[in-house]
């Protein structure tokens, strides 16, 4: 597979404030042997403008626009427009990496019975980047039983070889509006086989217009939808209802049946041979995870509750432990709790955009 073509598909939504470092990111990666479909979604910005600029400097770059469609359908005309065996997607906001392309195209050199590929990452805070640790459950675990879990890979960093998986499962599926990565990954990984690689070859932007950021709720909702899936297709969960209560409303009765779930798919779990168990029990802590940050930002007085019938307060943060155990005698104090810890989390976001070449020198140097 020496030197194939890759198709970079870039979905682009008034995102003039970070498309250039975007696109000089693509344009100057050390494979050359690409091409940039940029498909404007009906932006109202200058998104449009800076695209054709681009494009009549370069002509690996095709451009489209047309009214807005949405993700979803931008992205699945994105890949009938694909010339590549390669193709790999990327955000109008992140940067990759200058050798992003070139290690992605190397791993598929040599496995080429590889279905898709992704990256560790890096993220982006306003002016302060935040170097990327690999996490070991990726070579540790089965990439198939993680991804009926969690959305495994970030989906800006994927290439996908189309040499490989087969028309009709390389798609995205409207079914699943908002967690169209998750699904995907799915199904590609249950027949597939996947790799990642540990270093972070893309800095991932983290701002309050993204989508993840604008989206968060539907987001959960159709998360947990493909988790029910997932865990009713392998006998992992009695009442899949109780996931999808808790995803259209936090209250007490769904955090109790949620915490009574998640004790029950430890105990199935728990009888899985011992190959695979600990697989399924890294996919299990982060489901527990995520209704937890779920609970926490809807009804952070519930949190208590949560991690009472879970008997899980060791899987959380010692601040978060401190602050939370002392709700249980004043609950209001739940809300100050979380919310401090979202301020010694976050990292101030009123900054001005990093300049792209910023982000490559740091790459450069680390």
């Amino acid at each position: 597979m020496s030197s194939p073509l890759v198709s970079v598909l870039l979905p682009v939504y008034n995102a003039e404030r970070y498309l250039v470092a975007a696109i000089e990111s693509i344009l100057r990666q050390d494979y050359p042997h690409l091409e940039l479909i940029a498909i404007d979604d009906g932006s109202t910005d200058n998104s449009l403008a800076i695209l054709e600029r681009y494009r009549k400097t370069d002509d690996r770059i095709t451009v489209v626009s047309r009214e807005n469609r949405g993700l979803i359908a931008t992205l699945n005309e994105g890949l009938a427009m694909a010339r590549g065996d390669l193709v790999a997607r990327m955000d109008a906001d992140d940067i990759a990496y200058p050798t992003r392309l070139s290690r992605q195209v190397a791993l598929f050199d040599q496995q080429p019975q590889l279905a898709i590929c992704s990256t560790g990452v890096d993220r982006l805070l306003g002016r302060r980047i935040l170097s990327g640790a690999p996490d070991p459950i990726y070579w540790q675990c089965s990439l198939r039983i993680l991804s009926n879990f969690f959305t495994i890979f970030m989906h800006p960093t994927v290439v996908y070889n189309r040499r490989v998986i087969p028309q009709d499962v390389l798609f995205y599926d409207a079914s699943y509006v908002h967690a169209e990565d998750f699904d995907l990954f799915r199904r590609i990984t249950e027949r597939f086989e996947a790799a990642m690689i540990a270093d972070s070859l893309l800095a991932y932007r983290i701002h309050g217009e993204s989508v993840t950021n604008k989206h968060k709720r539907p987001m959960r909702r159709t998360h947990l939808k493909i988790v029910v899936e997932n865990l009713t297709r392998e006998a992992l969960v009695a009442d899949a209802d109780v996931l999808l209560d808790i995803g259209k409303a936090v209250n007490m009765d769904t955090v109790r049946s949620a915490a009574e779930t998640i004790l029950a798919l430890g105990g199935r779990i728990s009888a899985q041979p011992p190959e695979t168990r600990p697989s399924y029990e890294e996919g299990a802590l982060n489901l527990f995870y995520f209704l937890y940050r779920m609970i926490g930002d809807e009804q952070p007085q519930l949190t208590h509750e949560f991690l009472n019938r879970t008997a899980k307060w060791g899987k959380i943060r010692r601040r978060e432990r401190y602050g939370l155990r002392i709700s249980a005698l004043a609950p209001q104090l739940s809300r100050l709790s979380i919310a401090a810890n979202k301020r010694v989390d976050g990292i101030a976001r009123h900054w001005q955009s990093i300049p792209a070449s910023a982000i490559l020198q740091h790459q450069r140097s680390t």
